[in-house]
């Protein structure tokens, strides 16, 4: 991986992008499993005991996610991780560690959340 992270020093970087991508394939997996399942559900009888509405949601908000975590694992592909997409400043490695599919920096965020 040659993707960095801005504003961080070199090895720390490195060590932190690791942890980043375990993270965001970690969930790249379990939102797609999670995602088979809904899907399966959606096919049986009675759709797995879920509710229509609560089963369409979830299917929803997990295919939302299956979408996040790979568009930051392609961002990552492509050197542009932690970078703001709105004002191209880099994003805090706290805020990345805490949001690790973070598109924008906090103050873009609360201007157009995605």
């Amino acid at each position: 991986m040659t993707a960095t992270l801005h504003g961080t020093a070199a090895a720390g970087s490195a060590s932190s992008l690791r942890l980043l991508r375990d993270i965001l394939e970690e969930q790249f997996a379990v939102q797609t499993n999670r995602l088979t399942e809904l899907v399966l559900c959606g096919e049986l009888p009675r759709l797995g005991g879920y509710d229509p509405r609560t089963l369409a949601a979830l299917t929803r908000e997990t295919r939302i996610g299956v979408a996040a975590a790979a568009d930051a694992l392609r961002r990552m592909s492509q050197n542009t991780y932690g970078t703001c997409e709105r004002c191209r400043q880099a994003i805090p490695l706290g805020r990345l560690h805490a949001y690790p599919e973070a598109r924008y920096c906090t103050p873009c965020h609360q201007v157009s959340p995605s």
